[in-house]
């Protein structure tokens, strides 16, 4: 309640004058400073604590009344309106109007990819030199590391291979037989769906099976260290952490990626040659096929652009994790990154396998 003595209005407080309870009393308070009629005088004699929200308040109110001031405030209440005095007479930072400018987001992303293409040259030609090193003394890889990769990358990818290569294989004669039976040469869908499975589809499939399942499990698992400084510890104690994490992981994927390949294309053809044995036509009549249109090139060239996307995926995965930031965010984010940044790169490498083939005409 406000009390008028010798033309000014007292305002006694009392309690705890805190952050709620400035919330209650802030619309008040200050309707009541800016009313003619006095002077506006807060008695703090009864107040029992005071943070900065309410001292914030009550020093506001004191500046809008004319001649208003603060009376009563024990010690303890004075000096948090003393520091927080202080800080209000503080210069306030200028702020700097924001302006969108195109050509400078341009620029920072130019700049930004300019400097991730040198950092992945120079991850790639750091991993280099490890492996020259390792092959000059074998005994720095860990093989039991590179077996427990080689597990957890091919082993347990092999189910969801044989079921992706085999629907695959259903669709891609289903989706063949019906403008080819126009023509009546159904009788071609195994030429078709074989040397699609074998050079393109196969190694392509089981390069998005091998980023999203080991590609992000290789980014989550070096970011988790990173964040947690394992990594630096492992620096600090002398120990190459690509030699000890990234070399393993690299070999592992570049090895897995040509049998997943190989496995999601035989699963690819039995499902196509069942699909023919519906249609009406024999398995010797498929397999015939099979071996008139397909040839040991095409199978090599299949495996070896698997084990080119198995490396460029694993190098992707490993240094997403290894470059992984910090905060909550940090391990997600590398995660995306890895399985992005390995799907991105299979298809590129896909495109430019395509033309090179071409030209040696393979």
């Amino acid at each position: 309640m406000v009390r008028e003595a010798a033309g000014e209005r007292i305002l006694a407080l009392s309690g705890r004058v805190d952050t709620p309870a400035a919330a209650n009393m802030w619309s008040g308070l200050m309707a009541e400073a800016r009313k003619p009629g006095g002077a506006l005088v807060l008695d703090l004699s009864a107040v029992e604590a005071v943070d900065t929200t309410g001292a914030t308040m009550l020093l506001t109110a004191e500046a809008t009344s004319p001649d208003g001031r603060i009376e009563g405030a024990s010690p303890g209440v004075a000096a948090v309106l003393d520091r927080v005095r202080v800080a209000l007479a503080a210069p306030r930072p200028k702020l700097v109007p924001y302006r969108f400018s195109p050509l400078t987001g341009v620029g920072r992303r130019a700049v930004g990819a300019l400097r991730n293409a040198v950092d992945a040259v120079a991850f790639v030609g750091e991993g280099l030199v490890v492996l020259l090193g390792t092959l000059i003394r074998p005994g720095r890889l860990r093989w039991r590391e590179l077996l427990r990769h080689l597990d957890e990358a091919g082993t347990r990818a092999f189910g969801l291979a044989v079921l992706l290569g085999s629907l695959l294989g259903v669709i891609l004669a289903f989706q063949s037989a019906i403008p080819l039976r126009q023509f009546g040469a159904e009788v071609f869908v195994p030429n078709l769906v074989g040397i699609s499975l074998l050079r393109e589809l196969g190694p392509l499939m089981a390069g998005v099976v091998l980023a999203g399942r080991t590609g992000s499990a290789y980014a989550a698992e070096l970011g988790t260290m990173t964040v947690n400084e394992e990594v630096a510890a492992l620096r600090i104690m002398g120990i190459d952490p690509m030699a000890l994490l990234v070399l393993p992981r690299v070999l592992a994927g570049m090895l897995v990626m040509p049998v997943l390949s190989l496995l999601l294309t035989l699963a690819g053809l039995a499902g196509m040659a069942m699909i023919m044995g519906l249609l009406g036509f024999q398995l010797t009549t498929v397999g015939q096929q099979l071996a008139g249109a397909l040839s040991l090139t095409d199978l090599l060239g299949g495996l070896f652009k698997a084990a080119a996307f198995g490396l460029a995926i694993a190098i992707i995965g490993c240094r997403a994790g290894l470059g992984a930031g910090r905060g909550p965010r940090a391990v997600g984010d590398a995660a995306t990154s890895a399985v992005v940044g390995g799907i991105v790169a299979i298809v590129l490498l896909d495109g430019a396998f395509a033309v090179l083939y071409e030209r040696l005409g393979i």
